[in-house]
């Protein structure tokens, strides 16, 4: 499917292509995606993966269809955050189209960390992408600042708005993003922008776990493999709650500040005036040790409480309120 193209859209004469979802739950809990692509030109070709168990296959038997795919895309451009996923894909599409063929382009916006974008910037001239910066305003997206469970669709078609366009000026066939198997295990409005909007998964698409990508991004060398997982600054702040530039810049303060002191892998969320923090249970008694120190900054940042989650580190714990019903939506 072409770029901007909307389910169902034609393509060219006597070439029909399109995404066809359904969602499905089954006993198990897991949400399964039927992600089928449909082509004159090349017949039906249907992939379907349950939670993170993927299709069983090797994962560099994957990856090697993950380059296939990739080369079938032609030229590309790539949303990238710097993270695990997207600096993995962009290794893939520079191995399998040369970086003539590929850019990279960074969304630097209100809820997006300076540190992360420096540190985006740093690996794509560690992999020799080309690379474009570009501003976005995600807060100034209706709906979005009231923070509803569907927040991250509204992200993410602002983040395609924008590169669909670039895509279209500077000639690359296919805009393309770093989803995943698991992400099809969680609540992840974002990929029905991706669908509507005729954007590709392909490491989704080629079945892959985080676990595997973070297997074959450490035999390639690249030092994002151990990368600790990163979400946008807006997760931190319950759904429903008014997000505001105050609030984003406190959570960016509190983190930092905890990073500086040696906890890689760490959230602070914030439930009105309180700093709920997340860490890995192997770093709670590290993080009580200097508890002094912790509430005496976040105190200072604005926090009136600072708690420890005694569960510790969980990607998504603010989806833990949303019903299997809510979560569809």
């Amino acid at each position: 499917m072409g770029i901007g193209k909307p389910i169902g859209s034609s393509t060219g004469v006597g070439r029909r292509s399109a995404f066809v979802v359904v969602w499905g739950w089954p006993s198990t809990a897991r949400p399964v995606l039927e992600y089928a692509e449909i082509n004159g030109t090349k017949g039906f070709e249907q992939l379907m993966f349950q939670g993170t168990e993927g299709s069983g296959m090797d994962a560099r038997v994957k990856y090697q269809a993950l380059l296939d795919r990739i080369r079938s895309l032609g030229r590309v451009v790539v949303a990238f955050s710097g993270g695990v996923d997207s600096t993995f894909l962009l290794k893939a599409c520079l191995e399998a189209l040369g970086p003539e063929n590929v850019l990279a382009v960074t969304a630097d916006s209100e809820t997006y960390p300076e540190r992360e974008k420096n540190e985006a910037i740093a690996l794509a001239r560690e992999l020799g992408s080309p690379h474009l910066i570009i501003e976005t305003r995600e807060l100034a997206i209706p709906g979005y600042a009231e923070n509803p469970i569907n927040r991250c669709y509204f992200c993410k078609q602002e983040l395609f708005s924008h590169l669909i366009p670039i895509a279209h000026r500077r000639g690359f066939q296919h805009v393309i993003f770093g989803a995943i198997a698991d992400d099809l295990g969680d609540h992840r409005p974002g990929l029905r922008a991706a669908v509507e909007r005729g954007v590709r998964a392909p490491l989704l698409e080629a079945g892959l776990t985080k676990a595997e990508i973070r297997h074959l991004s450490r035999e390639m060398g690249l030092r994002t493999w151990d990368k600790p997982s990163f979400a946008c600054l807006s997760s931190r702040i319950p759904y429903g709650e008014h997000i505001t530039l105050e609030k984003l810049s406190m959570i960016d303060r509190a983190e930092s500040f905890l990073m500086d002191l040696g906890f890689r892998q760490v959230r602070v969320r914030q439930h009105g005036k309180l700093a709920r923090i997340e860490v890995p249970p192997e770093d709670m008694d590290r993080l009580l040790a200097v508890a002094p120190t912790v509430v005496a900054k976040l105190k200072e940042i604005g926090y009136t409480y600072v708690s420890l989650d005694l569960q510790g580190y969980r990607t998504g714990s603010l989806n833990e309120v949303l019903t299997q019903e809510t979560a569809k939506v």
